[in-house]
């Protein structure tokens, strides 16, 4: 079994062992990697099903309600901070405004997140057995790399086809399929704390280095702060956003009247690059930061107003055999939803693939041949996979499944 790509390897989904560490260290790192066109997207997929195995207790696996609630509270607190600093007309970055402006979005997004992700339902899906998200759904994996390589951009037909491309290897499960809408609401979620993170970290970083800056220009009105701050610069390490604000802070100053400002450009040096490479890459880092925000925002609209019952139906393994086979497609929703139940629940009982299942169904319906002088109605019925799917054929083929009913069914059954 080969081990995931080296560009999803790197980063983790935390929230076992750091569910709260916004107040200290670096952010976690965004879910971005190299953005992919739909044809690679098809290449990794088949690639990633090849190397994810999943694990034989699919019930035992890490909770992400308790990562989402957290979620939640620190992107309010991420809104509060920064509608706080537009009201009292301090200067904000473009991510930070399209995070300010589109927030009923991200709220709407978490409540619905919290509605529909029942642990019941949860604790079903099948579950990584090794990785960086292992203990994790495997349908988290999958839409974790979809999130990663289109820089959190929701198309439909991308997603189609690399959800297809990784069934050719490795089959999805109809609760999967259907559990793919949530997941990347939760990843986009998850995605947008992380760029929250990095936005007020860096507005942090931005306002000591202008109070540095003020007491370096002597702005204060302490003759003393001018000296007191070059000390302070000396032994204060500066991030990037930071030092970036110091630099065009100083930079229209005379070096002989502001020392601080060769010893910032001898800092910078030091490190390997100079002042004005380090401005150019914090604005393109602010420029892809803003980029990043917008498509989550926009995805997240989007996925709202898709078509989900639509995009499973066409991705459906087991809807392609039901449908190859039998009357299927004209069936109403409702029908075709009931014969995925029963595939559902006789895979699960039987240990069958469910693709496996509906094939078997459909083959049973092909061989059910018409008596002669039989009730035609009745053998049209009979030819159809819903007579042992949810018909009266249903007891005949469990056993030949070797699963049996509950008793509560049984019990009815015998009624």
């Amino acid at each position: 079994m080969r081990s995931a790509s080296s560009d999803e390897a790197r980063v983790a989904l935390p929230g076992r062992e750091r569910p709260h560490r916004r107040s200290r260290g670096e952010p976690d790192e965004l879910i971005l990697a190299e953005l992919f066109s739909a044809e690679r997207l098809e290449q990794h997929a088949r690639t990633l099903a090849d190397a994810q195995a999943v694990t034989d207790s699919p019930r035992r696996g890490h909770a992400v309600k308790p990562r989402i609630a957290d979620n939640g509270r620190v992107l309010e607190e991420a809104y509060r901070a920064l509608a706080r600093a537009i009201k009292e007309e301090r200067s904000i970055t473009p991510a930070a405004e399209w995070l300010v402006d589109n927030f009923p979005i991200v709220d709407e997004q978490l409540r619905e997140i919290r509605d529909d992700l029942p642990a019941d339902y949860y604790r079903e899906l099948p579950k990584l057995a090794d990785g960086h998200l292992a203990g994790y759904p495997r349908v988290l994996g999958l839409a974790w790399a979809y999130i990663a390589h289109t820089d959190s951009r929701f198309d439909p037909e991308s997603l189609r086809r690399m959800v297809r491309a990784y069934q050719e290897v490795a089959p999805l499960t109809i609760g999967e399929l259907w559990a793919i809408a949530i997941t990347l609401r939760i990843l986009l979620v998850e995605n947008l704390r992380r760029l929250a993170d990095q936005i007020l970290q860096s507005r942090e970083a931005r306002q000591a280095a202008d109070e540095l800056a003020d007491g370096l220009l002597g702005l204060g009105g302490n003759p003393d702060a001018t000296t007191s701050s070059l000390r302070q610069l000396s032994r204060t390490t500066l991030s990037t956003s930071g030092q970036v604000q110091l630099f065009q802070r100083l930079r229209d100053q005379d070096p002989a009247v502001t020392p601080a400002l060769r010893l910032l450009e001898q800092t910078v040096k030091e490190q390997g690059t100079s002042a004005e490479e380090m401005v150019r890459l914090e604005h393109q880092r602010q420029a892809t930061m803003n980029v990043t925000v917008r498509n989550v925002i926009t995805s997240m609209r989007l996925i709202s107003w898709f078509d989900w019952a639509e995009f499973v139906e066409s991705v459906s393994l087991v809807d392609e055999v039901l449908r190859e086979r039998s009357a299927f497609g004209d069936m109403d929703f409702a029908t075709r939803d009931r014969y995925r139940h029963a595939v559902e629940e006789l895979a699960r009982r039987s240990g069958l693939a469910e693709v496996d299942v509906a094939a078997r169904a459909t083959e049973r319906a092909d061989g059910t041949l018409p008596a002669e002088g039989a009730d035609p109605t009745l053998s049209a019925r009979r030819r159809d996979p819903g007579y042992v799917l949810i018909g009266d054929g249903r007891s005949a083929f469990e056993q030949e499944l070797h699963t049996r009913a509950p008793a509560s069914v049984r019990l009815r059954r015998a009624r």
